[in-house]
């Protein structure tokens, strides 16, 4: 990855219950990001959340929720993203969960892979 340029963080807010083939969504969507060559993407799992319908999911034990929140972040070039968005919003519909989309503009300061 070239280093002062700027690229897009797109990032994917959506359920951990959502499925997509009997695959989890988010793990459809990396594995998606992945085969398109995009150059890195990481799925993170929150803790606390509440969206449009503005019920809370939680981890805390009192108040279970089976669908904690889901942000899956990839990182590449504007060109790039923009095609993904073109396979990724079709997968969401698939699946019949609920999704939020954003990009951003992202500049990388640091980037070294492991040594081989």
């Amino acid at each position: 990855m070239e280093l002062n340029r700027r690229y897009k963080l797109l990032r994917i807010f959506t359920g951990e219950l959502d499925k997509l083939n009997g695959m989890c969504l988010y793990e459809a969507i990396v594995l998606a990001a992945k085969k398109q060559g995009l150059q890195g993407a990481t799925v993170l799992r929150g803790i606390l959340s509440f969206g449009s319908g503005s019920r809370m999911h939680s981890t805390k034990l009192l108040d279970l929720s089976f669908d904690l929140p889901i942000v899956i972040e990839i990182l590449d070039t504007e060109e790039n993203i923009e095609k993904f968005i073109e396979v990724v919003c079709p997968m969401v519909d698939q699946s019949g969960g609920g999704a939020l989309i954003t990009m951003e503009t992202a500049e990388v300061v640091y980037y070294r892979g492991k040594k081989e």
